[in-house]
This record gives C-alpha cells, structure tokens and sequence, in this order.
C-alpha cells in the first residue's frame, strides 16, 4: 500500500535584479520551471533568470507553511544571511522556535 504523504521543501529563488523569493512546494525542480514559464507568484512574473539559492526539506505542509510565513518576515539582510548560512530543518526549527 502506497504512502500518499507528500514531503515539502521550502526554497529561496534569486532574480536577476538579486531580489529573493521564498516558497513552498512538493517538488522544487518543477516549481522552478513554473516560476519561469511565468506560472504561479505574481512577484516572479516577467523574470526569466531564476535560480534556487536555498532549499530545505522541511517535512509535512504545516510546518512548511509555518518557516515560510516567518521567512517572508525577515528583513533582505536576514534572508541573504539565510542563503549563506544554509541552514539544515533543526536550525530553521530552532531559529524560529517553531518545535
């Protein structure tokens, strides 16, 4: 019996203009080519030239959407810190006290 339980990812794509976008998905190579063929966020329409500069598994939609709310929130500073940083699930966790 299959386990239809799907697992989520949490991505930053960079533009062209160095601007950061940070979503959620299922299966982030897919995601990407969506974003680039114009389909989906309203912030990514009309940039060719994005590339994944974070991506993490994250585990279950909840808690997906939970670290990506909190993310959205961050300053550009703090997320640039993110994309070098390049921090695992239990530091994301641990950083936004989300347990």
């Amino acid at each position: 019996m299959k386990n239809n339980v799907s697992v989520w990812f949490l991505y930053i794509i960079r533009t062209a203009k160095q601007s950061l976008y940070t979503g959620i998905t299922t299966d982030v190579a897919r995601r990407l080519q969506q974003h680039k063929n114009g389909k989906g966020a309203k912030h990514l329409k009309g940039h060719k030239d994005l590339s994944i500069v974070y991506q993490v598994n994250v585990g279950d939609r909840s808690t997906a959407l939970k670290i990506e709310y909190q993310i959205k929130q961050l300053s550009k500073q703090k997320k640039e810190r993110l994309v070098l940083q390049q921090p695992n699930l239990e530091q994301l966790l641990l950083d936004f006290l989300i347990l």
